[in-house]
């Protein structure tokens, strides 16, 4: 029998002895593991809803785009997607990394860091609230806030309930964010003049913030690891680094950020021989998707050269795909290239692995560095 203790240190066997799809008692749900099921449910709003009043996030932040479908989901998602198409993403926002960047890789104080702290946290949650336009707000404190949500919807997967630390932290996002909607420029402000609600607005800003940093913050410190962890593949970047953008789709691949979706069924349906009923909880692992052997070879190896890497679904698909995709990549490419110039980088000893129910990380990023 799967445990939530397996699941959430390492899923990966598990998620390889079930798939395509299992019944999983510990998370009272279908667990699709396979990259064509995956597919299948994520294009299927219809049958795989995510308009339930279980869905997790929502049960935290309200309802929102990524908790809404069909006409509802296109009205809360359309007044932020503009600004982060591709090339949007490039034109607003490169520079503006790069500098953030800068600034936190050149105030590490060697010859130690903790990586996700110190550059991972802090960038993710800079260019959000750029993205944004939110008020001013130290990153430690909007990261305390986002920890306290996360934690809050995990354990709402888990099948607990919404804690109190979640729920003040969401109070006090969204005081920040509403104090915000007043500016005449920003993201939030023209999301309000779209039509959205305050309400509306700061529960998609929640759920964008949420996403950004938990995207960028574990592909960054996850991209890291691997390397770190394998410095075969590392000297292979460092001799040529026209690979590091692949090497990031590898470290997605193998370990996504967001380790899986939620879905709904709408209908009693049947995949690959699993009878699904109307009402089923039905999760998709995005983990699971990325090493299915009947698409990558040898998946469990990390493989900088892979030429199929960015075939992964770490970003999901169909309606509800990631809107922040180009972002978090431009972040994630900046901030590992950056990072792996530092003479003599490695993992510091006893610096612990991935691990998380949906969200997948290390809990600190540990590096030694040469002065």
């Amino acid at each position: 029998m799967v445990t939530l203790e397996e699941l959430e240190t390492d899923p990966h066997p598990a998620l390889a002895a079930l798939r395509p799809v299992g019944w999983v008692d510990a998370l009272d749900s279908w667990v699709v593991a396979s990259r064509e099921l995956a597919l299948t449910v994520l294009r299927d709003p219809d049958t795989f809803t995510v308009d339930d009043p279980r869905f997790s996030t929502a049960q935290v932040v309200g309802p929102s785009m990524l908790s809404t479908d069909g006409a509802a989901h296109a009205n809360h998602r359309t007044p932020f997607e503009a600004t982060f198409g591709l090339a949007e993403t490039r034109r607003r926002f490169t520079s503006v990394v790069q500098q953030t960047v800068d600034e936190l890789v050149g105030a590490l104080e060697p010859p130690s860091s903790d990586l996700r702290r110190t550059v991972a946290g802090p960038l993710s949650v800079a260019v959000v609230a750029y993205s944004l336009g939110l008020p001013p707000a130290s990153a430690s404190t909007v990261l305390d806030w986002y920890a306290a949500i996360s934690d809050s919807v995990t354990g709402v997967s888990a099948g607990r309930p919404v804690t109190p630390e979640g729920a003040e932290a969401f109070g006090r996002l969204h005081a920040h964010v509403a104090s915000g909607i007043e500016s005449t420029d920003s993201l939030i402000a023209a999301a309000a003049h779209a039509g959205l609600g305050v309400d509306d607005v700061v529960a998609n800003a929640a759920v964008l913030m949420f996403g950004g940093i938990e995207t960028t913050e574990g592909m960054i410190t996850n991209a890291l690891w691997h390397l770190l962890n394998h410095r075969d593949q590392l000297e292979v970047i460092l001799a040529d680094p026209s690979l590091l953008p692949n090497a990031i789709e590898e470290s997605l691949r193998l370990e996504p950020a967001a380790a899986v979706v939620d879905r709904y069924a709408t209908r009693d349906v049947e995949l690959a021989g699993a009878s699904i009923r109307r009402g089923d909880f039905v999760t998709v692992s995005l983990a699971g998707a990325g090493r299915d052997p009947a698409v990558f070879p040898s998946p469990d190896d990390f493989d900088v050269r892979r030429p199929n890497a960015r075939r992964h679904l770490a970003f999901a698909s169909g309606p509800h795909i990631c809107l922040g995709m180009h972002l978090t990549r431009l972040e994630t490419l900046a901030a590992v290239d950056a990072v792996l110039r530092l003479p003599g980088l490695r993992l510091a000893p006893g610096s612990p692995p991935p691990r998380g129910l949906v969200f997948r990380k290390p809990s600190a990023l540990n590096v030694l560095w040469d002065v």
